[in-house]
């Protein structure tokens, strides 16, 4: 492999890894503020048996959120890195741009996640009840921050606006077209839901082996409930925002749609392909399994619809294999996640919200689906960035053209070490998780002079 593909490879590493830890605290963030709010009313109300659920399942998540929120930051410094190391070409045109957006990030987003995360994890029974209310709000709004600006910039680079270009460097004409480009409302919702998810389905599945363990006393049965009733309902609307997200990269992106569905002929009523082993030297597929016209409608909603096929962009096309396994991985968990929680909430209600009522099969397929959302989500996040290949900025910037020139091997020596590591790290986190989720819950009331929320988080 040269360097190219070698640098690709170790940045698509890092992002892999990176992204799986604010899928969880985004959407965490704000269960924990709901989990913190019944606490309160269930003990404003004297139901102190109710409270207590609330108060387990915030003190326990707590500890999830913090360990997630430690290896999110970790993985995006050592990403940010390589802007530099591997790609200093990116920088150097189009710098002018992604760097206030990304130092927007971290004034406004990470510094007021950082600042009341120690109010969050330390203070409960240190300060006032409001006050520990407002830092887990602020917790909660800094990491919604953190994703605005981080998907304002990709989304830039996806379909670049408000820029203007002297002497081969891009500069901001309007920074509103910078941020709010034709693809950001669009990204911006879809990974707030697939985040939502993700989180949706990590209370589910952690909260299912509590179940299966025999350890689940009052949390368990009130985020069960909660995961599977966010999963429910936002199952559905994220399919209904994956639909206008697809009109819309249709529109900007025809080369990617191409080759998500692999079309290589521009056509009317182009077929859907279940199947197809798309080959880039022969511009065919290989075994293919198509319902006719039905690509056309999900796109076009019209039967005959045009879409453009991938020879309509020689050079300037992605890899369709890739692209194409990658989009059907998405939404072949995404249909999974549905009939999962749809089956799941029906007889989690019959059984009166009791999960361990349920059959044990089922809790097992809860527990199998924990991490489900960081699959769907690696998949989406594959057919976004390799579909915008071979730019790195759409149409403007050509990825082989900002690449270091950095020796092959060296690539690769160190592409060996961030695989080796993160491999060991995403071992560690799930290991953990599965420690803290096979400890009994023991009743520990707040007083004045109460532990921190993370007391007992070591094994």
């Amino acid at each position: 492999m040269d360097a190219l593909i070698l640098a690709r490879m170790q940045f698509a590493a890092n992002i892999t890894f990176h992204i799986l830890f604010p899928t969880i605290t985004i959407a965490l963030g704000w269960v924990l503020l709901f989990f913190r709010w019944r606490w309160l009313m269930s003990q404003r109300s004297g139901d102190m048996a109710h409270a207590q659920g609330w108060l387990d399942a915030y003190r326990f998540w707590t500890k999830v959120f913090a360990l997630s929120f430690a290896l999110g930051v970790v993985s995006g410094v050592t990403m940010s890195f390589q802007f530099g190391t591997n790609w200093p070409g990116f920088m150097e045109q189009v710098g002018n741009i992604a760097g206030p957006l990304l130092a927007y990030e971290v004034l406004t987003a990470f510094f007021l996640e950082a600042g009341f995360l120690g109010v969050m994890l330390f203070g409960h029974g240190r300060v006032s009840e409001r006050v520990h209310l407002m830092a887990t709000f602020f917790v909660a709004l800094g990491t919604t921050l953190s994703a605005f600006w981080i998907l304002a910039l990709n989304s830039w680079m996806q379909t670049p606006a408000g820029h203007e270009v002297r002497g081969g460097v891009y500069h901001v004409s309007s920074w509103l077209e910078v941020i709010f480009n034709p693809s950001f409302p669009y990204r911006l919702t879809h990974m707030l839901l697939a985040s939502a998810l993700t989180c949706a389905f990590l209370l589910t599945g952690l909260s299912a082996w509590k179940v299966l363990k025999g350890v689940a006393q009052r949390s368990a049965p009130r985020v069960m409930r909660v995961g599977l009733t966010m999963a429910a309902l936002l199952v559905p609307l994220q399919i209904f925002v994956g639909d206008l997200h697809g009109l819309n990269t249709l529109k900007h992106q025809p080369a990617k749609i191409a080759a998500m569905e692999g079309v290589w002929e521009t056509q009317r009523g182009a077929p859907l392909l279940l199947f197809a082993v798309p080959d880039a030297e022969r511009r065919m597929n290989h075994f293919e399994i198509a319902v006719p016209k039905l690509a056309s409608l999900i796109l076009t909603h019209q039967l005959d619809g045009q879409v453009q096929g991938m020879n309509d962009f020689i050079n300037a096309h992605p890899p369709p294999l890739p692209v194409f396994f990658a989009f059907r991985i998405m939404i072949g968990m995404g249909l999974l996640m549905l009939a999962t929680s749809w089956l799941g909430w029906w007889l989690l209600r019959r059984k009166r919200w009791q999960p361990a009522q349920l059959p044990r099969k089922l809790l097992w397929l809860f527990a199998g689906m924990t991490f489900s959302g960081w699959v769907a989500t690696v998949a989406g996040w594959y057919v976004t960035e390799i579909g915008r290949q071979p730019f790195i900025v759409q149409g403007l910037v050509r990825t082989a053209d900002v690449v270091a020139q950095v020796p092959a091997p060296m690539v690769g020596l160190t592409l060996a070490l961030y695989m080796t590591l993160y491999l060991a790290l995403t071992v560690a986190y799930i290991a953990v998780l599965k420690y803290m989720a096979e400890k009994p819950e023991t009743p520990r009331p707040v007083d004045a002079g109460s532990p921190s929320l993370l007391q007992g988080a070591r094994p």
